[in-house]
């Protein structure tokens, strides 16, 4: 999975599109996750365009085959963080790591994180 852009200044109200392309057809199951410092990720997009229980309808996502798409329709300071997206379909077992942590998902959940120092993740930073 490759995003784009990775890096991102923003303003306030401003509508946000971050771009994931699989190295082959995803088949929709595709999730979007967001994480701040020192928090686990955080489930915003499932099977491509679901939103889970809670999260605003500010965030959607979009895409088939092999490219997906988060957009934020009116970007707000809370949403300050790193992006990811993840790719469900080959193993039962993904691993999202960024420069400090190592997460394990199954399916559309993440549980346990610990630290690391070896990144490995494409991930897009939103700044405010």
């Amino acid at each position: 999975m490759t995003q784009t852009p990775e890096s991102l200044a923003v303003s306030p109200g401003d509508r946000v599109t971050i771009n994931c392309k699989a190295s082959s057809s995803a088949s929709g199951v595709v999730s979007w996750y967001q994480q701040k410092p020192g928090q686990a990720p955080k489930l915003l997009i499932y099977y491509a365009s679901t939103r889970p229980s809670g999260i605003s309808d500010r965030f959607s996502g979009s895409g088939s085959g092999s490219d997906y798409t988060l957009t934020i329709s009116s970007v707000e300071t809370d949403d300050a963080g790193d992006y990811y997206c993840q790719q469900d379909k080959s193993y039962p077992l993904t691993v999202i790591q960024t420069s400090t942590k190592t997460c394990l998902c199954w399916s559309v959940q993440c549980h346990g994180c610990f630290l690391n120092s070896h990144p490995l993740a494409e991930t897009a930073t939103l700044e405010l």
